[in-house]
């Protein structure tokens, strides 16, 4: 049976990734995922609607070289509607300036910036070569509250975050009729990201006690219920009407 909507999703294999899969899976959205790791217990849960490619984003030579495949066109070729989930990052290097490594500067440019843009561009240049009728696209970047408020030792993730807001300001601003973006901050959720942040030390990341407080009193949301939402929102014909938003101030 064919599936009319069908999903590009970066770092499935665990997380608010492997959640935001889950979802798409259960309502027969084929999930084509990109990761470093296959997800052997989706793809079993699933078998025949989960596509799995296993890449490094950091390496984008490699991403380059499998963009100019044609395995993107074939996977959106004849759906409906196309989602683009740009889900992997990293936080690291956290700390200041003076502490960050080149190497994991470069890192994080290329998993939180280079790659959600460069997947943003090759989605839409195969949509816009569809035989056809063009699929209504639709692509979101997990941004992150660090986004929009700058933090103590994280000013590379919070950057890098904030590039996406912008990105999608900008490409929403250009119009397109079949194309909707938002860069979507989820909340604080309970993921590994959030056990690195409570594993800094106090000299990089001056208000981790912050964030302990906030697993200490319940305070973070599940992977499960964030994934609902955002793929709740994503799916809503309000979807890219703001180019940035935030799931916890969502309907």
């Amino acid at each position: 049976m064919p599936y009319p909507t069908r999903a590009i999703l970066t770092g499935h294999t665990r997380g608010l990734g492997a959640a935001i899969a889950a979802q798409l899976l259960a309502q027969d959205i084929e999930v084509l995922g990109l990761s470093r790791t296959a997800n052997a217990g989706l793809a079993a849960r699933y078998p025949g609607a989960l596509s799995q490619v296993e890449l490094d984003l950091a390496d984008l030579s490699a991403l380059t070289g499998w963009l100019a495949g044609d395995t993107l066109i074939r996977f959106m070729d004849g759906a409906q509607q196309v989602l683009l989930v740009n889900n992997a990052g990293v936080l690291a290097p956290v700390g200041g300036l003076a502490d960050q490594s080149p190497a994991q500067v470069a890192r994080a440019v290329s998993v939180n910036v280079a790659a959600p843009m460069m997947l943003a561009a090759a989605v839409a240049e195969c949509a816009a070569r569809s035989g056809g009728q063009s699929p209504d696209t639709r692509i979101v970047h997990v941004s992150s509250g660090a986004a929009r408020n700058a933090y103590p030792g994280w000013s590379i993730y919070c950057a890098t975050k904030a590039a996406l807001d912008q990105h999608a300001r900008a490409v929403a601003l250009d119009g397109s009729p079949l194309l909707r973006i938002s860069s979507v901050a989820p909340g604080v959720v309970d993921t590994d990201m959030q056990a690195e942040i409570r594993g800094t030390g106090l000299d990089r990341f001056p208000l981790r006690e912050r964030f302990d407080a906030l697993k200490r009193d319940g305070q973070l949301a599940t992977p499960e219920d964030s994934a609902c939402k955002l793929v709740q929102h994503l799916l809503s014909d309000t979807f890219g009407s703001h180019p940035t938003a935030d799931i916890r101030d969502l309907p």
